[in-house]
């Protein structure tokens, strides 16, 4: 049966959180954080510069903030979803990857035990795992569709009870494949009463996964009926906002307690939070769906017409993020990462355009990964990328 303090370290259980100025007193005089009360050292500042009182340490607990996000996901909740989501699942980082690192950090004792992978994935969770101590093991995805091998992963589970957490990424990275909702909830089923461990499903692109503000297929509003789920997202991607760092974590109550008692106090700036409490609003959340539909809509303009080139084979992957994952053929009509290397480097240097290379990722040979640009951008794209890739092949 799964049990929450049988997963985390006890020595996290036991933590007692640092209290900081913050959480006794907001308003009067404030001498109790040795902030400097002159203002920050800036020769001119705006008003609303003036208004985020910069010489002063952030809200460490961000609940406006948490409560946006909250109202905007219960929504839109999961078809299987029963209980909403409140502030108190919420545990905000810098970017996801700060929660990546403190998953491991909660979870995982070094040099003792381990995180499950099924590539192709993101690359940061085997560099956290790496940098804690945490050894990887790898049960790949499904070929050709892209799915979770539940059976697999459960095999591996009954062989190495050391193994703490899955990370699982819907849709994936760089396959841009939505992992079955389905599929999830039969993993957590299965494991929930044979083994000791959290799946962490990371949703960095999930606002693309449906048009019209159809965001029934993440998951995060599952938690509360999951205590075995964490969710990750983020506002880089459908918001537009990689520059402010603002990522979001969603579990149980419980577990959300300890991840805020073992987070950095004020790690979220007034500046990120400021930008993000716009970004959430009502407002906020019109424009970034028009920015969605119109990534949409791109997308499948532009994989219709990249698909049309000669030396392109198939998409690899799927159709429920911002870029795609396209073949990159030889003369001999094979993929090749050879020609795929040579037209990534190509496009960078001399044309100004820059895609990613994938090809060494698993099941991903002659792999390019596109983003999805404006239109003009995908234009231009076009143009060289036919351009160069026939030249390639001469």
């Amino acid at each position: 049966m799964f049990d929450l303090k049988n997963v985390v370290r006890p020595n996290i259980l036991t933590l007692e959180p640092y209290r900081c100025a913050r959480d006794d007193f907001k308003t009067g005089i404030l001498l109790d954080a040795n902030e400097n009360t002159h203002g920050p050292a800036l020769s001119e500042i705006t008003t609303k510069e003036e208004a985020l009182e910069l010489n002063r340490y952030p809200d460490p607990h961000q609940l406006d903030l948490k409560q946006q996000i909250v109202n905007f996901r219960n929504a839109s909740p999961n078809k299987h979803s029963t209980s909403p989501l409140s502030p108190n699942n919420l545990c905000l980082g810098v970017g996801s990857d700060e929660s990546i690192d403190m998953l491991l950090r909660c979870c995982c004792a070094p040099g003792k035990e381990k995180l499950l992978t099924c590539p192709p994935t993101y690359g940061m969770y085997s560099i956290c795992a790496t940098v804690n101590d945490v050894e990887t093991v790898k049960v790949p995805l499904t070929i050709p569709d892209f799915q979770i091998d539940i059976e697999g992963i459960y095999k591996k589970l009954e062989s190495d009870p050391s193994i703490k957490l899955i990370y699982l990424t819907s849709p994936g990275n760089p396959t841009g494949k939505l992992i079955n909702v389905d599929e999830i909830i039969k993993l957590l089923e299965k494991v929930i009463n044979t083994w000791n461990g959290i799946v962490v499903v990371d949703e960095a692109y999930i606002d693309f996964t449906a048009p019209n503000g159809e965001y029934n297929q993440s998951v995060s509003t599952l938690v509360n009926q999951y205590p075995n789920l964490v969710v990750l997202q983020t506002l880089s991607k459908s918001f537009g906002l990689a520059g402010i760092r603002l990522g979001i974590t969603f579990c149980n109550t419980e577990l959300s307690r300890i991840l805020n008692s073992i987070k950095y106090p004020y790690n979220i700036s007034s500046l990120t939070s400021d930008i993000a409490l716009k970004a959430t609003s009502e407002s906020g959340l019109s424009i970034m769906q028009k920015y969605v539909d119109s990534i949409i809509d791109q997308r499948d303009k532009l994989l219709k017409q990249i698909l049309d080139l000669k030396y392109v084979g198939k998409n690899i992957g799927g159709l429920d993020a911002n870029f795609i994952l396209v073949e990159i053929l030889d003369k001999n009509g094979q993929p090749s990462n050879e020609v795929a290397t040579r037209l990534y480097n190509t496009l960078a240097v001399d044309n100004a355009v820059v895609v990613r290379f994938r090809g060494n990722e698993l099941n991903c040979t002659g792999a390019l990964r596109i983003s999805i640009g404006t239109e003009e951008e995908n234009k231009e794209l076009l143009y060289k990328f036919e351009k160069v890739l026939n030249e390639i092949n001469v």
